[in-house]
């Protein structure tokens, strides 16, 4: 008897699952088939991709995000994480601690032996995330492997943080070896002395209110981080308490309070790249300017793409140098939300459907390593 074409694609599914994500993802595909359960698989043979819904900080609990499937998902051309390569490396989990406290975090060695000083990223989960979440979505260790870089993920506790954000809108948290910040700095610190790492390659990206944090670490350790990426995150120092925070989260400011506690030409300038849907619902896209305030003026558009099909999405990028010479990009996902660009679906947070923010993250940090006295 013929197999019908359900059971067919089931197997591919399992087929492409073993290659790419592991035996027990695919013997789970496997059995669905066997089961008859064949609704969640395409012609393809992989899973539709998923769509979450965004995320509130600073101090939203944690909540199940609800899902919704399209079979048009889009996946711009020549995505880096589509390609032949799998995180082959070591992934361990270490704990760091100093005066402020103590914070696990998880770090991604590439497979092989290292001849030669490689770069690091250190990547800054957002609200309700953790660190083996974040790597998922963010496809990031895949990257790693091919570029032959390590990536680490600190893991703010709930203990924390309620929901786990990091605590970017507190004074004690803004600033140069106290709280949060000289713990992050700590475990990049520890990781340059354990590994094999090149110091003037070591760079900072996170999302949402990770994201805030990334801004606020390329601007306290100018010395230690090379460029900074921004997904969805706000500017360092626009916030000194919760009420402060929910109004630059809005694109507005309170009333009578500057919207900066620092002047941007006063912070330190590293390379950056940004990242923000223009319908974000969580954090206004009035705050990707703002992060790169200080910058000089738009030299246009450098490049745009354009998506008419359902499920798509349209975006511009603009490049940006500032009087001194700093390159930054600025990344406008037209009718994005509060979710990583051209993430995976299995991880929380994320939307297929943009253009590849990690794969451009790695590409301007890879072509921006911190100049020798700089």
């Amino acid at each position: 008897m013929k197999p019908n074409e359900g059971f067919l694609n089931a197997m591919r599914e399992a087929v492409a699952l073993l290659r790419h994500r592991g035996p027990a993802e695919a013997t789970e595909a496997i059995r669905r088939a066997l089961r008859g359960d064949t609704a969640g698989t395409t012609n393809e043979g992989a899973s539709r991709n998923e769509t979450h819904a965004p995320v509130t900080f600073p101090f939203a609990e944690a909540k199940a995000p609800w899902k919704s499937k399209s079979k048009d998902a889009f996946a711009p051309a020549a995505r880096e994480t589509n390609v032949d390569v799998e995180d082959r490396g070591h992934f361990s989990t270490l704990t760091y601690s100093n005066a402020a406290g103590h914070r696990q975090y998880r770090l991604y060695v590439p497979s092989g032996d290292a001849g030669e000083p490689l770069p690091l990223i250190v990547m800054l989960h957002g609200c309700t995330q953790n660190a083996d979440d974040f790597a998922t979505g963010t496809q990031m260790n895949t990257l790693a492997e091919r570029h032959r870089c390590l990536v680490a993920y600190p893991v703010q506790p709930r203990q924390a943080n309620p929901s786990k954000c990091w605590n970017w809108f507190r004074p004690d948290d803004q600033h140069r070896e106290r709280g949060e910040p000289s713990l992050i700095a700590g475990i990049t610190r520890e990781i340059i002395a354990a590994h094999h790492v090149d110091p003037a390659r070591v760079y900072v990206a996170g999302m949402s209110a990770g994201g805030a944090m990334a801004a606020i670490m390329v601007a306290a350790y100018p010395e230690l981080y090379a460029a900074a990426g921004v997904h969805s995150g706000l500017p360092a120092h626009c916030a000194h308490d919760l009420p402060s925070a929910l109004a630059a989260m809005k694109g507005g400011r309170q009333p009578g309070a500057p919207l900066h506690t620092k002047r941007a030409e006063d912070l330190p300038q590293r390379p950056m790249i940004v990242f923000h849907g223009d319908a974000d619902a969580t954090v206004h896209v009035a705050n990707a300017a703002r992060i790169l305030h200080g910058f000089g003026a738009q030299r246009g558009v450098d490049r745009e793409a354009r998506r008419v099909d359902a499920g798509g999405r349209t975006w511009s990028v603009s490049r940006l140098v500032s009087g001194g010479g700093v390159d930054a990009e600025l990344w406008t996902i037209h009718g994005g939300s509060h979710a990583w660009s051209g993430g995976d679906a299995n991880g929380s947070y994320t939307d297929p459907t943009g253009p590849d923010a990690s794969a451009e993250m790695m590409r301007f940090f890879l072509a921006h390593p911190r100049l020798q006295g700089g």
